[in-house]
């Protein structure tokens, strides 16, 4: 036997809570009009009475009585005879009026009873749609599906509550697994750069040291082949140099770091002197809690980004200010810009426009900044340009939301499936 469904149960609870006892009402009116009528009870009042006089008319002798006796007694006869009918009448009377409004207690019971069935069912379907939808909800979290886009009405207002509630949650757990897989990959990554690194590192110091010694007795045509080869080597070991710094996890606790003192030294130092640049810290902005090596690279990146982005010319703005939960660095250049169809995709490793960029760069900016629970965008630089945002909390223990829907790892994942299908 199949199980009751929850929609059948509520209705069969509220039919018993609601329909029933208006039955039992109603039979109970109808069973009180029914015993109780004032007529029969006035005719079982009169019934001996009228007897014990027929009785005593039976048993007078009407020939010893004067003429008033005789006057007197056929007066009460005749008051007999019309109580007794009056009694008759007025108990036909009652019958036919306590049956109309049986009749008629019957009817409006009937409307009583249909009405709690309807107003039962109304309640049912009130009860039960919300929760099965919810259930649905919770059986699409379960498979990882998303939830309805279109806003569902419908219920009390509990169930529009329990609705963004499972909403949130299915938010979260999305992106709390999309961060773990996220997580997953770049652990994955960053030990394959480690170990890229390593084996670059290894043969590429003899190879310095081999170059070196050939310049001391190369002829001019093998110095022009030494050049390549010093040229080369040191791309390669500044290849392995991002692979390193890919795969590094910062050491020791995190510290204070003063981004002012910071991102300034760095402007004096990585700038060309060709190259102008304004550092602005608007009051209030705070120091935050962090790793400095790794803060240290990443702007670094951006910085050098900046100035080849401008080919060394131009004007590079950098503005420090504060936020509800941290503190905000913009890094905005007056270059050719990021099209926006790239913005989503430039902190992915290997992505570059650059003939002969890495395409590492900003996947390590994108590291430190995720390691501080921070996030960073790009955006167009008025009047032209690429201006790089990046949000850091105060400490470890604050976490910068995401402005985006989605990191790029949902949308790997997605054309993965495709590519499957």
């Amino acid at each position: 036997m199949p199980p009751i469904s929850f929609r059948n149960r509520i209705l069969v609870a509220l039919l018993l809570l609601g329909a029933l006892p208006s039955a039992i009402l109603v039979a109970g009116w109808m069973a009180t009009l029914l015993s109780f009528n004032p007529a029969r009870s006035s005719e079982v009042v009169l019934a001996p009475v009228m007897k014990s006089g027929r009785d005593l008319l039976r048993t007078l002798d009407t020939t010893r009585m004067s003429a008033a006796e005789h006057g007197a007694f056929h007066a009460h006869v005749r008051a007999l005879e019309s109580a007794s009918s009056l009694s008759s009448r007025g108990l036909a009377f009652s019958r036919y009026r306590t049956g109309a409004i049986a009749i008629l207690m019957t009817v409006l019971g009937g409307l009583l009873i249909y009405a709690a069935v309807l107003l039962t069912r109304s309640l049912s379907r009130q009860f039960s749609r919300p929760i099965d939808e919810l259930l649905g909800w919770t059986e699409r979290i379960r498979k990882q599906e998303g939830l309805p886009a279109e806003e569902t009405r419908g219920g009390a207002p509990e169930f529009a509550s329990l609705r963004t509630a499972l909403r949130e949650t299915a938010a979260s757990l999305q992106q709390a697994r999309l961060s773990e897989l996220e997580s997953e990959r770049l652990r994955a990554f960053r030990e394959v750069a480690r170990r890229v690194a390593h084996e670059m590192k290894n043969p590429l110091t003899p190879v310095r040291f081999a170059v070196g010694s050939l310049e001391r007795t190369a002829s001019a045509e093998q110095q022009e082949a030494l050049d390549v080869l010093r040229v080369e080597t040191a791309r390669l070991e500044h290849l392995a140099r991002d692979f390193a710094n890919l795969g590094r996890l910062p050491e020791g606790p995190p510290a204070d770091v003063d981004l002012e003192e910071l991102l300034g030294e760095l402007l004096r130092t990585s700038l060309p002197p060709s190259m102008t640049q304004s550092l602005t810290v608007q009051p209030g902005a705070p120091h935050i809690v962090g790793h400095y090596d790794p803060l240290r690279r990443a702007f670094s990146n951006l910085i050098r980004n900046a100035s080849e982005a401008c080919q060394g010319a131009g004007h590079l703005d950098v503005t420090v200010a504060p936020e509800q939960l941290g503190v905000r660095v913009s890094l905005a250049d007056h270059g050719p810009g990021v099209k926006p169809e790239r913005r989503q995709r430039i902190f992915e490793p290997y992505v570059t426009d650059k003939a002969e960029g890495t395409g590492l760069g900003l996947a390590i900016v994108k590291q430190a900044v995720d390691l501080h629970r921070g996030t960073i965008e790009v955006t167009e630089t008025p009047g032209g340009g690429a201006t790089f945002t990046v949000r850091l909390p105060r400490g470890p223990e604050d976490r910068i939301r995401p402005t985006r829907a989605a990191p790029f790892v949902e949308r790997r994942v997605a054309d993965r499936r495709r590519r499957g299908e």
